[in-house]
C-alpha cells in the first residue's frame, strides 16, 4: 500500500529528508523539529483561544452557537422523512 501525504509518495520524502539531513546535519534535526513543535502549538493554542473569545462574546450577547447542531438535526428530520416517502417506491423497484 502506497502512502501518500501531499501527494508526496514515499521515495519522494525520502529524498526530501536526505536533503534536510544533507543541508542541515543529523545533530541539528531535532533541534529544528522542536522549533517547529513549538511553533505549531503556539499557533493551534491561539487559534483556540480567539474561538473560545468568538464563544464566549456570543453566549454573552444571546447568539445561539449551536447552530451547527440545529442544522444537522434538520437535516436529518428531512432525510428521515423523504426515506419514509421514497421507501415504497424503492420497494417496487
Amino acid at each position: 500500500m502506497k502512502t501518500i501525504f501531499l501527494f508526496i509518495g514515499g521515495p519522494e520524502i525520502f529524498v526530501i529528508l536526505l536533503i534536510v539531513v544533507m543541508v542541515f546535519g543529523a545533530d541539528k534535526i531535532p533541534e529544528i523539529a522542536r522549533g517547529l513543535g513549538k511553533g505549531i502549538r503556539q499557533v493551534k493554542d491561539a487559534t483556540n483561544e480567539i474561538k473560545k473569545e468568538i464563544n464566549d462574546s456570543a453566549k454573552d450577547r444571546g447568539i445561539d452557537t449551536d447552530l451547527a447542531k440545529d442544522i444537522k438535526k434538520e437535516i436529518d428530520t428531512v432525510k428521515s422523512n423523504v426515506d419514509d416517502f421514497t421507501g415504497p417506491i424503492k420497494r417496487n423497484f
